[in-house]
């Protein structure tokens, strides 16, 4: 399975009157999603599932992939590993999942797929962590194949 970490893109900051679910991507942000979706797009990823927060940050980023994708209340801000593990379907998914989500619990989970431990560890905004879970000599493994930032 190839577990892909995707944290929105540079959003406009909460101003009063805006709820944080209601925060859109700036034109940076709109540029810094479409080059890693562009990047992501080379990769020709196989069965490819991707799920995103309901922030509409978080869905303009899953967006610029031009996949179909999911709104998973999972993913949304203040979520936990477990969350976002359960919504993967982690390890077990026959494929590749693209999680579109928040920090701090993409870092948390980033950690814990490393090293066993959440951490408190930071993904820049735009940027990709792609995980793959493999069996070599009876033994289960976590492989970090590429960080990708814009």
């Amino acid at each position: 399975m190839d577990l892909i970490l995707w944290r929105h893109a540079e959003a406009a900051e909460g101003t009063s009157g805006i709820a944080d679910n209601k925060c859109k991507l700036t034109a940076r942000g709109k540029k810094q999603a479409q080059q890693v979706a562009e990047w992501l797009k080379a990769q020709r990823l196989n069965k490819v599932r991707v799920l995103s927060s309901p922030a509409e940050r978080a869905q303009q980023t899953a967006h610029a992939l031009g996949l179909p994708y999911k709104v998973k209340a999972q993913l949304a801000v203040g979520a936990d590993t477990v969350d976002l593990l359960a919504a993967a379907e982690w390890p077990d998914y026959h494929g590749a999942v693209i999680l579109v989500s928040h920090q701090p619990v993409l870092g948390r989970l980033a950690a814990l797929l490393l090293s066993g431990q959440e951490a408190d560890w930071t993904i820049k905004r735009a940027s990709i962590w792609w995980f793959s879970n493999r069996v070599r000599r009876d033994e289960t493994q976590t492989v970090l194949r590429a960080v990708v930032s814009p």
